[in-house]
This record gives structure tokens, sequence and C-alpha cells, in this order.
């Protein structure tokens, strides 16, 4: 990988009954990292020193929200890959051809929970093609499995449950917050596959805009998406928008309100269909402010 570059392995569930909810997101080059941005201020930087597998827990326990967020950045020396596997401290990816197999063992802050368990992802839907996502061509996008069933086992917290699952795979070979100043993201399960949205902001050159639509053949088609619409912005003023064809099925559960990003539960109308999934907002320039910068240590811990 080119100095000052990242890869990173999206995963995302949402369990049948709506309580549930599951991201993990493994790096090279820790993209959100305080510790990278600080390395890279003095020169190029390895991205094989800033590892990370970021996981987060959403759901209820009894009438309470109950949540779990853990993010240990690591040093090489704690990891290990080849084409099939990826280990950061405890935790591993592998993919056996079939499946995505992930153990977890991570620990959480601010509240030292253990974080463990594993899950399985299977795809109903393989994505072969990537795609652009500036102008420049320096970030790549691919959607892995648009549409999977994806299974958890946690151990602790003690819970289990099914649903729609999603994988992707981003890498570039420049920090995120040099090459744009905002993005949204969104993915949707429809009856018969997945529509994905992504909107990027690029600091340099026109906004780009993709619309892909997954058949259950893992046939991919790009289609004309709608307007968008405005959403409520965050606890910490994100702003946040969503395409639909109709503004009345516009509606959003915030699962994540953070100082510079947010990912939340969505509703929509598309391709003649009322859809559901999860979506993302991103600011840049918020990641990139001093404040935010110094806040971050806070959440993601390094153990070089």
């Amino acid at each position: 990988m080119a100095p000052d570059g990242y890869a990173w392995w999206y995963v995302d569930g949402l369990s049948d009954d709506g309580r549930y909810g599951l991201t993990v997101i493994a790096f090279i080059g820790s993209v959100f990292s305080p510790y990278y941005a600080r390395a890279r201020r003095r020169g190029p930087a390895d991205p094989l020193d800033h590892c990370a597998v970021n996981v987060v827990l959403y759901g209820t326990r009894g009438k309470s929200r109950a949540k779990r967020w853990a993010m240990t950045e690591r040093g090489r020396s704690q990891v290990s890959r080849s084409d099939r596997e990826f280990r950061v401290g405890n935790s591993n990816l592998a993919f056996d051809g079939e499946s995505l197999s992930i153990e977890i063992d991570e620990r959480c802050v601010p509240i030292p929970h253990r974080l463990r368990g594993t899950v399985r992802i299977r795809p109903h839907i393989l994505g072969t093609e990537s795609y652009a996502i500036d102008p420049a061509g320096r970030h790549i996008w691919r959607p892995v499995m648009p549409s999977a069933r994806i299974d958890v086992a946690m151990s602790d917290p003690d819970v289990s449950w099914s649903g729609h699952g999603y994988v992707d795979h981003n890498r570039g070979s420049a920090p995120l917050e040099r090459d744009f100043a905002s993005w949204t993201w969104s993915r949707m399960t429809l009856r018969d596959g997945t529509a994905i949205l992504y909107d990027t902001q690029p600091r340099y050159g026109p906004p780009v805009s993709l619309a892909l639509r997954y058949g259950v053949n893992s046939a991919v088609e790009r289609f004309t998406p709608p307007a968008p619409v405005t959403l409520p912005k965050t606890a910490w003023r994100i702003a946040r928008m969503v395409r639909s064809e109709t503004a009345s099925d516009a509606t959003i559960r915030t699962l994540e309100d953070t100082p510079f990003y947010a990912r939340s539960a969505v509703r929509a109308r598309l391709c003649g269909e009322p859809v559901s999934g999860m979506h993302e907002s991103l600011s840049l320039d918020r990641f990139a402010s001093p404040i935010v910068q110094m806040m971050l240590p806070f959440r993601m811990p390094r153990r070089g």
C-alpha cells in the first residue's frame, strides 16, 4: 500500500425484527485515527502501523438502549494478513470462499466492557466491479456482498440475532480529508436485491453520485437517483439527506452520533417500493478540525 494510503472492509447488519444492529470496520491505515494523522504531518506514514477493528453493537435491553463500541489501534507487530485472512490484535476476519467469518475480541471505551463473539456473513449477491468516488480516481469503492445473510452470536454481551447484511471495501492513496469535504452513503434492501447510493463532495472537481441496483442474480445496473430529501440534523449538527421518491416516506433513526459522522437506520422509497437500510453522513471538515482531533484519542486508544 502507498504511504499515507488506506484500505478498509466494512460490514453491517440489521436484525430481522429491527431491534439490533452491528457494524464492523477493519482498517489498514485507519482513516479516522489521530495517530495516523499526526504521523502524516511528520512525513509519509506507513498505513500498516495504524490498523484497527472497529466494532459497534446497537440494540435494546428491556426498555433501555444498549450499545457497545470498541476501536483500538495497533501497530504492525500486532497485525497479520494474507489473501484470505486479516488479524488485528485478538480479532480476526477470514474468508473461506463461501462466507466471511469474524472473530471479535475487543475492549470497549470509555467504559471498559469486553466485546467478544462471532459474526458470519453469507452472500446472496456478490459484487465484482469497483468504482471511483472522486474525480481523480484516488479513492475506490467496491460493494463486495451487496446483499447477504448475517448471523451474530456474541458471548459478551450475551446476544444473538440474524438479519440482512452487507459488505464493502474502500481503498485509497491519499487521506480522506485531503480530497473530500463530505459524503452521504446508504444501502437499502429491495424485494429482489439491494440499492446503494453514494454522494461525495470532493474538494476539487464536481460532486460524484452513484446509484446502483443489484438483483438476486448479482446483475448490477445504474439508475437515476431521485432528488435528495433533507433529514433532521444530528445533535452534533451533522447535515443529513437521503434519496427518496417521496419525502413523506423518508425517516431516520440515529444509531451513532459523533462530532464528524452519523450512522442511522433509514427508511425511504426507491425503485417504486418502500425500502429500509443503513445510512451514513460524514463531514471531513469536522474531522480535520483541531478540536475533534484532540477528542479522538478518548474513543480510539492505541496499543502500538
